[in-house]
């Protein structure tokens, strides 16, 4: 059972912020603090996205992304991160990464999918936005463990129904909901991973902060989840 700290944005494009979520993430039970990596103007509308600029603003870098690498390794947590082009693939194999996620919104793309394969490395898909009957079928020789969600931001609880899914053939759960509710649902039903966004303030700048789990939750969500250990 593992809980992904998904930093993604929340980091506001800055670099100081970014490593003290690394920190806050270790210190309060993560396995893994995750970001994305991507190229903004590629990736997000201009037209009718009121978080344009601000998307523009967490782009980060090769040199950022190598650091926030470094600093995961100082600090003793995994450095992982939804990848959103080939080029950022690279990036990412030089910063060592042991696994990759893919977006709910990436699962069709197929040079991304073959260059995530190409590195031979176990995958996490999100199936928020999957419509299709079963699983995807991505050729993934590392293997690949998909996370059920449901892409709202925020997910209404009484949307969700966890009680129906089953965490066999998922291999987690990716958390938009506000709480940590969901997240606990999801590890008392045999949920192997928990992904959910997290900050240090839910009233920062910024469209992810709101529906965050804070370094309080995320203690919380990882106490309880060892105290569920040693039921099951």
């Amino acid at each position: 059972m593992e809980i992904i700290a998904e930093i993604g944005q929340n980091h506001n494009g800055d670099m100081g912020l970014a490593r003290e979520l690394i920190h806050a993430a270790k210190e309060n039970g993560a396995d893994v603090a995750k970001f994305q990596v991507y190229q903004a103007r590629a990736l997000f509308p201009k037209e009718g996205n009121p978080w344009f600029e601000y998307n523009c603003q967490t782009e980060l870098s090769r040199d950022g992304v190598l650091a926030l690498a470094r600093e995961c390794a100082e600090v003793g947590i995994e450095f992982m991160a939804s990848v959103f082009d080939v080029e950022r693939v690279a990036w990412l194999e030089e910063a060592g990464v042991r696994r990759y996620k893919i977006a709910s919104r990436s699962i069709r793309e197929a040079d991304l999918v073959q260059a995530v394969a190409a590195t031979g490395k176990p995958v996490l898909a999100s199936l928020g936005m999957w419509s299709g009957e079963g699983f995807p079928d991505l050729d993934i020789p590392g293997g690949v463990g998909y996370l059920y969600c449901l892409a709202k931001y925020p997910a209404p609880l009484g949307e969700l129904h966890l009680g129906s899914v089953d965490f066999n053939r998922y291999a987690g759960f990716s958390d938009h909901s506000v709480g940590i509710i969901a997240a606990l649902t999801a590890f008392a039903r045999g949920a192997g991973i928990v992904e959910k966004h997290f900050t240090l303030d839910k009233t920062m700048y910024g469209p992810d902060h709101e529906g965050s789990m804070t370094p309080a939750e995320l203690g919380e969500l990882s106490r309880i989840k060892e105290a569920i250990r040693t039921c099951l």
